[in-house]
């Protein structure tokens, strides 16, 4: 078995992932409790892990804090090969601190741009970032919703176009792509009213565009595609919230099934952040609900570590299964 002793890049990950059927798990990082559940989860699985920073969690925690973090649990989980890359890179001097900075792989989001200026800005950053032995991850299409930074209203989003894929990867020779096939970032992904109810009255999300997906697909053959705003919003911890003070009203989320059936096709990599806010979120205020005397950060961050732990474990095996892959 392989010892890791520094954050790798995703390229030998996506290929085995490809080959294999399944999708890596890659999930935003803030702080201490966060990186030990996802890690130790991933160990216990023997799962390949992205742990990925946003520009918004360097605002909070600070880069070095957070690469040191993900130093640390490399050091505590040799046996599993863990990624450190950057989400949604907003621009190049962005995606340049973080190569320079200790990241194995970074994403330049240009999709709001033009095509042509989408691919400008995406070459400069992959020869950069290939100069110095890093990937880049690129974007094509514009998911809605709100994730940190990235704020995009609904009727500014938009399908990734299949018939453009091969000449922006040929372009920028950039080493994945996210699309864009109905995800949404954030809890609240969809309204009420763009959801159907099933026989047990929950709301149901339109499905994804597997059409897309397979067409891009057939033009890219063997290339690794990404999805983000892949969050379930697991409705146990949403009534937890609910049930302790908190006020989420149809936080819905995309249904576990489809993204097990994009993982099986060429998704590579699925984004996972709004779920494990809501199981920290839910079982602190549970805690607090239930011990109104406790103050001890410790005490109340230590059964929310635990439940991050077993979410990704059960994402792990039931939608990415990419559990013993490492």
């Amino acid at each position: 078995m392989a010892t890791y002793t520094k954050p790798v890049t995703t390229t030998e990950m996506f290929k085995k992932a490809y080959s294999g059927g399944y999708a890596i798990g890659a999930f935003n990082v803030n702080n201490m409790e966060i990186v030990q559940g996802i890690t130790e989860a991933a160990r216990e699985m023997e799962a390949p892990l992205i742990l990925q920073v946003s520009k918004g969690a360097r605002a909070y925690a600070n880069h070095t804090y957070l690469v040191k973090l993900v130093e640390a649990a490399i050091a505590e989980c040799p046996n599993i090969p863990i990624a450190l890359h950057l989400d949604h890179g907003p621009d190049f001097e962005t995606c340049k601190s973080c190569i320079d900075g200790g990241f194995s792989s970074v994403m330049i989001d240009a999709s709001s741009k033009p095509f042509a200026e989408n691919i400008e800005i995406t070459k400069k950053v992959v020869e950069y970032a290939h100069d110095h032995g890093v990937v880049v991850e690129a974007e094509l299409g514009t998911l809605a919703g709100v994730e940190d930074d990235v704020k995009v209203a609904a009727e500014d989003s938009s399908y990734t176009r299949p018939e453009e894929v091969e000449e922006f990867v040929t372009k920028t020779g950039c080493d994945s792509l996210a699309i864009a096939i109905g995800t949404s970032h954030g809890a609240y992904k969809f309204k009420p009213e763009q959801c159907t109810r099933n026989e047990k009255g929950v709301l149901v999300p339109p499905p994804l565009r597997f059409d897309v997906l397979e067409e891009v697909s057939k033009r890219l053959p063997g290339f690794p595609i990404v999805l983000h705003g892949s969050s379930s919003v697991p409705q146990d911890f949403v009534k937890m919230v609910n049930e302790n003070g908190g006020k989420m009203p149809d936080a819905v989320g995309i249904p576990e099934e489809q993204l097990r059936k994009a993982a099986a096709l060429s998704v590579c990599k699925i984004n996972i952040d709004s779920d494990l806010r809501l199981a920290m979120t839910g079982t602190i205020r549970q805690f607090m609900a239930e011990h109104p005397d406790k103050f001890d950060p410790r005490e109340y961050l230590k059964p929310a570590r635990a439940a991050i732990k077993e979410l990704v474990k059960h994402k792990l095996v039931d939608v990415l299964g990419c559990d013993h892959k490492a």
